[in-house]
């Protein structure tokens, strides 16, 4: 762990993180709030998971959960890989021909309870499982996909640095900005804003008035149906 001068109101030097720009108390700080929301939003939607998961089964066949391989918190020397949970939200056929796709506007391969719990956000709630584990963060830059990595690394400038350091979020300022991706340059102007992110996290005060900011912007945006 090393020693750099960064902004702190004080403007005295303190730990950063190895291969990361984030400092030693900002990233504890931030996986307690982590564990704290998590803990409490499984809590809160502990009644709503038997009402999904009959919901999903009757809607369509295969499983309740959907598991993925995704890119987690690039470290100096390694990357990250993780399992991410989710509420199904597509035909379990959805890419047994395709392979991996980006989803489209209107995408026919995702059901009818599927549309509810995209709009909602609701099928993200499992998700609060990898918080746990210490997969992901509540805030932080969307999960990408390893079938999509390279392309993408390959296409956008520091792409893979944006993960630097920093575990993928359940929500984050790309994810409230823009929605899901569909398209290559959908996903450009996402790393600018997960970039945007990073930079609020070499301060606790700014680190905290972002993520609750940001936490707060996506629960409004549950409770008013506007996800995608």
């Amino acid at each position: 762990m090393s020693n750099r001068r960064l902004p702190d109101g004080s403007g005295s030097a303190f730990p950063i993180l190895p291969g990361s720009h984030i400092p030693a108390r900002v990233a504890a700080a931030k996986r307690l709030l982590d564990i704290a929301v998590a803990l409490a939003g499984l809590v809160i939607t502990a009644p709503l998971w038997p009402l999904l998961a009959l919901a999903i089964a009757l809607d369509s066949p295969g499983p309740v959960l959907f598991r993925q391989m995704r890119i987690g918190r690039r470290h100096a020397d390694r990357t990250d890989l993780f399992m991410m949970l989710k509420f199904r939200t597509m035909r379990a056929d959805a890419e047994a021909r395709s392979g991996a796709v980006w989803a489209a506007r209107r995408d026919p391969r995702i059901t009818r309870t599927g549309w509810f719990l995209r709009k909602t956000r609701l099928d993200e709630i499992p998700q609060l499982l990898n918080v746990l584990r210490g997969d992901m963060s509540i805030v932080g830059p969307r999960p990408e996909r390893p079938g999509f990595y390279q392309r993408l690394d390959d296409a956008i400038p520091f792409f893979a640095e944006r993960t630097s350091g920093l575990r993928p979020g359940i929500t984050g300022l790309a994810q409230v900005r823009q929605g899901y991706d569909t398209c290559l340059d959908d996903v450009r102007r996402k790393v600018a804003f997960d970039h945007a992110y990073g930079m609020r996290l070499t301060s606790l005060k700014e680190w905290f008035v972002c993520d609750v900011g940001l936490m707060a912007r996506t629960f409004s945006v549950m409770v008013a149906g506007r996800g995608q």
